[in-house]
């Protein structure tokens, strides 16, 4: 029987939440950026809108309060503040978006192998407030759902953003189905860091080949140990040299390389990994175009052949 190329890809971008949204002061995704990396996306695997996530389940993550207040645009100006964008419902919309497109990769991912989306990666949020572009944490709740509906026991959250995972970390810090990981800038947002599981800090400038050994040597051996039966990973662009935001100096190769490392090694072992995108600032968008685009190969070159039987 012919192979039949069954994965998918979620996104939110194409959402009136996010045409609709107020610009913050520093536009770090223009509108120029999302056209290109949805057709880019768009010529390799299908594309659908995100399904909105559910109130009630973003209820098993965080505060109904702090979801209650957000949902009616009762917040005060120092949790916009520590959010970074001002409130509106289209802002709500987009997170929900988000978080829903996460929720129908872990689906995919569940049934083929493979889920993707598009936005997603919000790691930021905390169980009762948000920061740092992030409102509702949309690993963390689909994570729960999997743990929830016993559909997964042992999650390995590989978060590879240049920014620590602090309100992931948070949320998961006492929950031993799950294994929190993060490999990020030392010296980077957010100033004070939680604790996950197993913190990776790298110096300013930190490059490809001190980067990829810290996985090798740091990351492997304790994923290994840990024995997950679900990923999700947080392929953050900004980890390239050169990124607003960023202070590590990864190559666009070396970028490439870390992908492959990760989205290989959860395809030879047989684990449904859900790859999301989380940050990436560069100031040249065709880089990070680029960097959106080669982890899109890096998934389906890795999880292709499993689906296809060799």
């Amino acid at each position: 029987m012919g192979f039949t190329h069954p994965f998918r890809a979620f996104t939110p971008f194409r959402r009136a939440a996010y045409q609709g949204a107020p610009a913050p002061r520093r536009q770090f995704l223009p509108r120029e950026f999302i056209a290109p990396l949805l057709d880019g996306a768009a010529a390799r695997l299908p594309l659908l809108d995100a399904p909105d996530l559910p109130w009630a389940l973003a209820g098993r993550v965080h505060d109904p309060a702090f979801l209650a207040r957000w949902r009616d645009g009762q917040v005060t100006r120092a949790e916009e503040r520590a959010l970074g964008f001002p409130w509106s419902a289209a802002l709500v919309e987009r997170g929900l978006g988000s978080c829903g497109a996460t929720l129908a990769a872990t689906r995919d991912a569940l049934r083929v192998g493979l889920g993707l989306n598009l936005g997603g990666g919000t790691h930021h949020a905390y169980a009762d407030h948000a920061e740092g572009f992030s409102f509702l944490n949309d690993v963390a709740i689909s994570a729960r759902w999997l743990l929830d509906t016993a559909q997964a026991r042992r999650i390995l959250i590989l978060d590879l953003d240049v920014h620590q995972g602090n309100g992931t970390a948070a949320i998961f810090a006492h929950e031993g189905g799950v294994l929190t990981v993060s490999v990020h800038a030392q010296n980077n947002y957010p100033f004070r860091k939680e604790v996950s599981d197993l913190d990776i800090p790298l110096p300013d400038g930190t490059g490809d080949a001190a980067y990829l050994n810290a996985l090798d040597r740091v990351v492997a051996p304790a994923v290994a140990a840990f024995a997950p039966d679900f990923v999700y990973y947080l392929a953050g662009a900004d980890v390239l040299g050169g990124d607003q935001l960023g202070k590590l100096a990864l190559s666009p190769a070396g970028v490439r390389r870390r992908d492959d490392r990760v989205l290989r090694w959860a395809a030879r072992a047989g684990l449904p990994t859900v790859t999301v995108m989380a940050g990436g600032y560069h100031r040249d968008p065709h880089a990070l175009i680029a960097a959106r685009l080669g982890t899109l190969d890096a998934a389906l070159g890795a999880f292709a052949p499993a689906a296809a039987g060799g």
